[in-house]
């Protein structure tokens, strides 16, 4: 059997024990689901292990909540970014640390060569053949000492130069994953971003015991985009979807995340804020955004005002990072379908109205794991 085939048996292997997983536990298919069921099924993530199968062992099953947990602590891209990034910081460190402790032994090596000197000094005031061997001796210990204390220096020097490469390589890893998680357009978190946001919020507030545990998600959505792209082309869609960042970036503070959700979808993230809170929140950027003239920079031309339609939803206990989407995602829909240029919360008459009703077939579901819409 070659290689290639038996790397195809094993991995083929690994494949149908995590699909089998996700049947046993009823979890949706998302691409990060099924990858902490393959490595599960590897076995190469020995703490991943272990956790699971302390879970199974003292409950259930393996809730959505759980996976979500599982996920951030072993598996989340971000957490290893993080974790390289300490690793570097550490190594930096350990090499600052090694170079003083070679500036100490130059430093005690250039005194002892200066008590070399004294003691040859001594040596060549002594008569006869007893002084010529203390000189000699003394002549080779010093040059000894002298190659010595280059040799440091040398290796002081080429320590010092790596510790300025590993500098400049922590700088570039830390531009590099800033890059990774904004959106190149509108300055704003990009959906990787925003998902990390949101499952350590689901984390924070699970780990909360008391029922003051709390966290809100906007869904934006820019009216009629479409229209605009088409009537005055991608250039202007852009100047558009850039307005609407910057009116996000001026009303959120703190902890809380705004990001580019995907095509004209944008999302926040507010911890520790409850759902009137979001929806003030939600208020100001609607405001905010209808108050804005567009003008065409090519030509001066005003295009009228942009407006917004925003979905408001506040975790519950047992939600995952998915079911506030969605939730949020049906209010942004029902916000649409009512007119534009609304914030619906989920304590709103129209979303009761669509809830109670069942999900209407025609709304669409925002999934980090679905491209966007």
């Amino acid at each position: 059997m070659t290689r290639g085939s038996s790397d195809f048996d094993r991995t083929l292997a690994f494949s149908d024990a995590a699909i089998q997983r996700l049947r046993v536990h009823r979890h949706a298919a998302y691409p990060r689901n099924y990858e902490l069921w393959y490595t599960y099924a590897t076995g190469y993530n020995s703490a991943l292990n272990r956790a699971i199968n302390e879970a199974l062992e003292h409950g259930p099953g393996i809730s959505e909540s759980d996976l979500d947990l599982l996920y951030e602590t072993y598996l989340s891209p971000l957490r290893l970014s993080e974790r390289v990034d300490h690793v570097g910081t550490r190594i930096i460190e350990e090499i600052g640390e090694v170079n003083d402790a070679l500036k100490v032994a130059r430093g005690a090596n250039s005194d002892y060569a200066k008590a070399l000197e004294s003691v040859m000094r001594e040596a060549q005031s002594v008569d006869g053949a007893g002084g010529v061997v203390l000189g000699r001796l003394g002549e080779l210990l010093l040059s000894a000492t002298h190659a010595m204390i280059n040799r440091t220096k040398a290796l002081e020097e080429r320590l010092s130069n790596s510790q300025s490469e590993m500098r400049k390589l922590h700088d570039t890893l830390e531009v590099i994953r800033a890059e990774s998680l904004t959106d190149p357009l509108t300055g704003l978190a990009n959906r990787k971003f925003l998902q990390g946001a949101l499952d350590r919020a689901l984390l924070d507030a699970e780990a909360q015991a008391d029922r003051r545990a709390q966290f809100s998600v906007l869904l934006i959505d820019i009216d009629r985009f479409k229209t605009f792209n088409d009537s005055y082309g991608h250039l202007t869609g852009d100047q558009v979807l850039r307005l609407v960042a910057l009116a996000l970036k001026q009303n959120v503070k703190g902890n809380d995340l705004a990001a580019r959700f995907g095509g004209e979808e944008f999302a926040i993230v507010l911890p520790d804020t409850g759902l009137q809170g979001a929806i003030a929140v939600a208020e100001r950027i609607r405001r905010a955004v209808m108050t804005k003239d567009l003008v065409k920079r090519s030509t001066g031309e005003h295009l009228g005002r942009v407006t917004v339609s925003v979905g408001v939803a506040e975790w519950r206990r047992g939600d995952t990072g998915q079911t506030v989407i969605d939730r949020a995602d049906r209010c942004m829909y029902v916000a649409k379908r009512s007119g534009r240029n609304l914030v619906i919360a989920e304590t709103d008459p129209l979303f009761s109205d669509i809830d109670d009703a069942g999900e209407d077939a025609g709304a669409p579901q925002a999934t980090f794991a679905s491209a966007a819409r």
